[in-house]
């Protein structure tokens, strides 16, 4: 009796054993299988860090091949454009990176596509939108209406230049209008220094104006037409795996804590004073 449930004992011990080791080698087979990695940069960028993180995780992974970036956004700040425009720029110098533009990859969205290896786009997709806005709210007339009196303590006499309860000075609008220009021929440059195009010539279309993803491949804003499918298949083509299995993994960034009590995303319902790259809705 003792001997039979020793045996099964034995057994037990021996099914865990061989658990465990097939869940280790089956482990250490998908570490080192080839992988393409799909991040997504969806609506109005401003909250940059998640974007960057995922894309170093990318890079420094020895498994991950390739990096397909599928982007929808109409744009956003400027700060948060340029952070992730450096970290593709860092990842691009390590392995290879296609674009997937979506329904629109305007402004901040085209921005952040630029320094891809390969940039599709569809036919109907809304990009372009090349430029720089900052907004300034006059509520001077409609505070006096209400009685309502603010006074701005400050250390300088452009501290509150972008301040609602002022009106935009013309020495204010001339200042402002010349960092808008800095800030504008530096996206010029950015997108010169990736894509086939003379900056003179970009000049003429970089009035704000929206376009098709038809019109940028004409214009060598972007490189090719196609889909996300497409931009899988030119990733894999990159790294020499074309026809390969290759496991295509999305790295995700981790919702904050209220989002994930919700079960929702919390989108911002005012957008923050700021410079922006960003598509006008007007």
């Amino acid at each position: 009796m003792m001997g039979k449930f020793l045996t099964k004992k034995k057994v037990v011990f021996i099914l865990i054993a061989v658990f465990l080791l097939l869940y280790v080698v089956s482990t250490l087979i998908y570490k080192v299988q080839p992988k393409i990695a799909l991040i997504s940069i969806d609506g109005v960028i401003s909250d940059y860090y998640p974007i960057v993180q995922n894309l170093d995780i990318a890079r420094k992974s020895s498994s991950i091949k390739a990096v397909v970036i599928k982007v929808n956004s109409p744009g956003g700040s400027v700060g948060a454009s340029q952070e992730i425009y450096r970290a593709i720029e860092k990842l691009r110098q390590e392995k290879p990176v296609v674009v997937s533009m979506g329904n629109v990859a305007a402004s901040g969205g085209y921005y952040v596509s630029i320094p891809a290896n390969v940039i599709y786009a569809n036919t109907g997709t809304i990009t372009g939108s090349i430029g720089v806005i900052v907004q300034h709210l006059d509520a001077t007339k409609l505070l006096s209406k209400v009685g309502i009196k603010i006074s701005n303590i400050k250390s300088g006499k452009n501290k509150d230049i972008l301040y609602p309860n002022r009106p935009l000075t013309p020495e204010s609008k001339k200042l402002l209008e010349k960092t808008i220009k800095d800030i504008y021929e530096e996206f010029l440059q950015d997108i010169v220094k990736y894509r086939n195009i003379d900056i003179n010539t970009l000049r003429k279309y970089a009035d704000g104006r929206i376009m098709s993803g038809k019109e940028a491949k004409r214009l060598k804003l972007i490189d090719k037409i196609g889909n996300i499918q497409d931009a899988v298949e030119e990733a894999k083509d990159l790294v020499g795996l074309k026809g390969k299995k290759v496991i295509l993994i999305e790295l995700k960034p981790k919702p904050p804590l209220l989002e994930q009590l919700l079960g929702a995303k919390i989108e911002n319902i005012l957008t923050p004073t700021g410079i922006y790259y960003l598509m006008s809705f007007e």
